[in-house]
């Protein structure tokens, strides 16, 4: 089956998730981003905000852009739980076709599908980083079908399609090898600092544990060398 991952799509699926609160960031996310120094960051896909409001609650100045409202909605609810109202910025929007008037210190992105192919969506999120600021990439591993869920932000059981076979499996059109992950970023615009592949296990709502075949890619754009140089004391 073919999907097209468009507004009416994730209007179908945030209103049909289970209802539940706050969930733990995305583990890669933690990872990548700890030594970073707080500054701009925009998470594209953001779903229902877990990642934009942990990255919020730590000293950055978020954007988070989803095409779905009603999965903004919570997001605004657990802004506001946390304190981070004037934080975070939440944008309603297509991301394969808006784009953004400023460029940004981190760019995250958590199994965010658009209707445009996915290897194309990583390139357009690569180009809204900053000279020095870094990409963060978490997508489905390709040719690792059963038993997977998509979570939204790790982990609250975000799954694709709505049959309870489907729901398990990512559509191949949401999926990426590590290789074609890596070809996005251009060697000589980008430092790779780390691109696996990996299985973990993650919580589904209900207590079922569940299968996650990641592929993940950190990098970070290197600075602009026409850039005049800092010569400040």
């Amino acid at each position: 089956m073919t999907h097209t991952f468009n507004k009416a799509y994730w209007e179908e699926h945030w209103e049909q998730r289970p209802a539940g609160g706050m969930l733990a960031p995305n583990p890669h996310t933690v990872q990548a981003t700890r030594g970073l120094t707080p500054g701009t960051a925009l998470d594209v896909g953001c779903g229902t905000g877990t990642e934009a409001v942990w990255l919020a609650e730590r000293g950055w100045w978020v954007a988070g852009i989803d095409i779905s409202a009603t999965a903004l909605a919570t997001a605004r609810e657990f802004g506001a739980t946390a304190g981070v109202e004037e934080r975070v910025q939440w944008i309603e929007a297509d991301a394969s076709t808006w784009t953004p008037e400023q460029r940004f210190d981190l760019v995250t992105t958590h199994y965010a599908h658009a209707p445009i192919p996915q290897l194309e969506f990583y390139a357009r999120m690569a180009a809204w980083v900053a000279p020095g600021g870094t990409l963060i990439l978490v997508g489905h591993l390709h040719g690792h079908g059963g038993g997977h869920a998509h979570d939204d932000g790790a982990h609250g059981g975000h799954q694709h399609g709505h049959g309870a076979a489907e729901e398990l499996d990512p559509p191949e059109e949401a999926t990426v090898t590590l290789e074609q992950m890596q070809a996005v970023l251009d060697p000589a615009e980008w430092d790779v600092v780390e691109a696996f592949a990996t299985t973990r296990e993650a919580m589904l709502p209900g207590g079922e544990v569940r299968a996650l075949h990641d592929v993940v890619a950190t990098a970070r754009r290197r600075p602009d060398p026409t850039a005049p140089a800092d010569v400040s004391h």
